[in-house]
């Protein structure tokens, strides 16, 4: 980030000056005094558990240049004897507002295109995709991890400045209006929807609300700009319609712009053709290609030439959690914890299923969360699709799981295991797989199937020893 002056920060944000010189400098944004750097702003953000203005002196201490502080219309913190006279105050009556105005005031400072990426699955990695592809022709930066609400998004544009030739904001949401907010900060000049499905319907209401919040992005762009959309997704037409942007469609066996054929996968990744090259990527799966397509597509949007980005195809990695691939001993776990809505689990079933030369293929699914009242029959279809497509075992954790195990039942899976929750599967898992197996375990963050992964790979390594 640029630097800037505390009076910029009042300026962009509305607030006042609560003690201090506003002429001091700032080189950086912080929300967290752990990560606080020496020359930052810090901005005391307040949760349900914690008040952000208590952290006021321990900003200090790590030498922050200054402090944005909640106003809460008592006695003024900046008077407290925790803050010192010289450490410039600004108040203002929502610190977490104020992060997103000031991060659109440093968004208009930038000359690089914004791209956006949202979609019910699939963000995260196309994302990474792309700032790897983009690497090797540019300086690009992009949403460390899954910053993609109204944190993450500004920190995410905190990281450009005017060296930067590319920025990625990954953009998520819950609730109605999110992302037209996160647009509004970030003004994205470029942007890509991955795939419309069934995901957080508790805040969106259904899989209609859901494309009709993930096309906001889609009007937020420019008529000079582009939109990337996946043409094997039914809700793409009418998203084109919300536009005047450039268009570049990707599929895989349609009629993209971008179409991948001839797609097979194997242990070392998955292998495609694209308009007469054979690529193969290390990441497992057909909807990672989908992945990398939207990423190459929006190279193209871009004026990126395919032939200069593909040979950093080979250099690029699953995420942490997102279809990691683990080997401990003679078992192949495949770590998908992080997150699950239907989409990314039915195509997390299409994976296991592919991948053969293993004497069982073990499907361990915890809860899917924020689904409403159609939890259950969408928990019921991934059990009868893990069934169809011929997976070894179910091994369904948790009490929304349940329905998935009925699923498989019905579907005629023979070896289906029911557990309580992931502690229950913590005890019982490594007496259920076996050598040779490859197990795929697939989750809502929130059910805690990631400690079940780490606990199977500590007992596994213990085992062996």
């Amino acid at each position: 980030m640029n630097r800037f002056t505390i009076q910029d920060a009042a300026t962009a944000t509305g607030a006042r000056l609560g003690s201090g010189d506003a002429r001091r400098t700032a080189t950086g944004v912080s929300t967290d005094t752990r990560t606080l750097r020496r020359g930052d702003l810090f901005l005391a953000l307040s949760g349900p558990n914690h008040d952000g203005n208590r952290f006021a002196k321990a900003a200090i201490e790590r030498g922050a240049a200054g402090l944005l502080l909640e106003d809460t219309g008592g006695a003024p913190l900046s008077e407290s004897p925790e803050v010192s006279r010289d450490t410039p105050v600004l108040l203002h009556g929502s610190p977490r507002r104020a992060l997103s105005a000031l991060a659109a005031w440093h968004r208009g400072k930038l000359a690089a295109p914004v791209i956006g990426i949202t979609g019910s699955c699939g963000k995260t990695t196309t994302k990474n995709v792309l700032l790897e592809l983009l690497s090797a022709r540019l300086a690009a930066v992009g949403s460390p991890d899954s910053f993609n609400n109204d944190i993450g998004v500004p920190h995410t544009l905190f990281l450009a400045d005017e060296a930067s030739r590319a920025v990625v904001v990954e953009m998520g949401t819950n609730h109605p209006g999110e992302i037209e907010a996160l647009c509004k900060t970030a003004r994205p000049t470029a942007g890509g929807v991955t795939c419309v499905g069934a995901s957080h319907l508790e805040g969106l209401g259904s899989v209609e609300g859901v494309a009709r919040e993930k096309a906001a992005l889609v009007e937020a762009i420019p008529d000079d700009g582009f939109c990337v959309l996946n043409a094997d997704c039914q809700w793409t037409s009418a998203m084109r319609r919300r536009t005047k942007a450039r268009v570049i469609t990707f599929s895989v066996e349609g009629d993209g712009d971008l179409d991948a054929r001839d797609v097979w996968s194997h242990k070392g990744g998955t292998t495609f053709r694209l308009e007469g090259r054979e690529i193969t990527s290390p990441l497992l799966g057909l909807h990672n290609v989908q992945n990398l397509l939207a990423a190459l597509a929006a190279c193209r949007g871009l004026d990126i030439a395919l032939d200069d980005v593909l040979p950093a195809v080979s250099r690029l990695k699953a995420c942490r959690r997102r279809l990691e691939r683990i080997e401990v001993g003679r078992l192949t776990i495949l770590d998908d914890s992080y997150n699950a809505n239907p989409e990314s689990a039915l195509a997390s079933v299409r994976v296991l299923a592919g991948l053969h030369g293993h004497p069982r293929r073990v499907l361990v699914l915890g809860d899917m969360l924020e689904l409403g009242e159609r939890s259950a029959e969408l928990h019921k279809e991934v059990g009868l699709e893990a069934a169809r497509a011929g997976i070894s075992m179910l091994v369904a954790v948790g009490e929304l799981a349940a329905s998935a195990a009925e699923g498989a039942v019905e579907g005629g899976l023979a070896s289906v295991v029911q557990l309580e929750n992931a502690d229950d599967a913590i005890r019982r898992l490594p007496a259920l797989v076996r050598a040779g197996d490859v197990v795929l375990v697939k989750g809502s963050h929130a059910s805690g199937l990631g400690r079940v992964v780490q606990a199977l790979v500590a007992f596994l390594r213990e085992d062996a020893a």
